[in-house]
């Protein structure tokens, strides 16, 4: 199985890149008019997406060569890149209203520490928009060899309330027909998943293929969270 977890946009499979910008989307309306920390931001296509609307963005990495990149492509009047070790980042107290990390959190040895400087970053009425695969159970030890832990949906809760005095969870999950749902729910001995062949069915009925799919065919809400193949959290009340 491949585990794309750097994305170029000109380089990725449009489905693929809108499995990411979805978020970005999502946490848009929190940025309007304030300064935005993205924290393991990549080539940085989500805090220029983020700049459009925000006051500033901080764009954070690790990988040098992501960050010649996104200094290439996306850097701007409001958009800055920056080095940062997201376990021991220099970043100033009380710097930002919104930070946003996506698909970062189980990428690293020691989340509670992550979220303590995310914490220390935010102003007192700030925003945290996390997001993390949803596994159904917690496991350090996943399949994905680029991941430290994956999260079920309490685990990810809790460990998050440890930082913050509100959670809010979110799903993300594909848009399905009703006749798309029933078909999956008769397929009790998971054929689908485990017989390739059969995935291309879902557009005969009537959803979009994965790697074919848009923004508007994905969802980010409150509803059916046992569908989502994302958690996606908004935060407040950092604690510190």
């Amino acid at each position: 199985m491949a585990y794309p977890e750097r994305i170029v946009p000109e380089e990725t499979g449009p489905g693929i890149l809108a499995i990411h910008l979805k978020r970005y989307e999502f946490a848009r309306r929190w940025c309007e008019g304030v300064d935005v920390l993205d924290a393991a931001c990549g080539v940085g296509y989500g805090s220029a997406y983020l700049a459009e609307v925000a006051r500033s963005v901080v764009g954070v990495d690790v990988d040098d060569e992501a960050l010649d990149y996104a200094r290439d492509h996306y850097a701007g009047p409001r958009t800055q890149f920056r080095r940062a070790d997201l376990l021991d980042p220099a970043l100033p107290d009380a710097a930002f209203d919104v930070v946003c990390s996506f698909e970062t959190i189980e990428h690293l040895a020691d989340a509670e520490r992550f979220l303590g400087h995310v914490a220390r970053a935010l102003r007192p009425q700030g925003v945290l928009v996390v997001s993390t695969p949803q596994a159904r159970w917690t496991t350090r030890a996943p399949e994905n060899p680029f991941h430290h832990v994956e999260y079920a949906r309490d685990d990810f809760e809790a460990l998050l309330r440890r930082h913050f005095d509100e959670v809010d969870l979110y799903g993300q999950r594909r848009l399905q027909t009703a006749r798309h749902r029933l078909m999956q729910r008769l397929d009790v001995l998971g054929l689908r998943r485990r017989l390739g062949f059969l995935r291309p069915a879902a557009a005969m009925l009537g959803t979009a293929p994965m790697a074919q799919v848009t923004t508007d065919g994905l969802a980010i809400d409150r509803e059916h969270l046992d569908l989502a193949s994302e958690l996606v959290a908004v935060c407040r009340g950092p604690r510190r």
